[in-house]
């Protein structure tokens, strides 16, 4: 995890918040952890609220249920060198 001070976020704030999208970063002051700066995405799915919902195929209608059971077969030909 990249660490920067308390200092560097005020001195530097554009290369932490850089830093940042590249993943979490600890802000510390006189060499301890303060406090961790994420992306919302991150900090929604550390916090169980990531948009990613999961679907069952039977609940799907017409062409969405058509194209996501023609995608499956695919990939299953596929991986099975077909």
């Amino acid at each position: 995890m990249t660490s920067f001070t308390l200092t560097d976020l005020g001195n530097k704030s554009g290369e932490v918040v850089e830093a940042a999208y590249r993943g979490p970063v600890e802000i510390t002051k006189r060499g301890k952890r303060k406090f961790v700066l994420l992306t919302v995405e991150q900090f929604d799915r550390l916090a169980g609220r990531s948009a990613q919902r999961a679907y069952r195929v039977e609940d799907l209608k017409g062409a969405e249920r058509d194209e996501i059971l023609a995608g499956l077969d695919a990939v299953t030909l596929r991986d099975s060198g077909e």
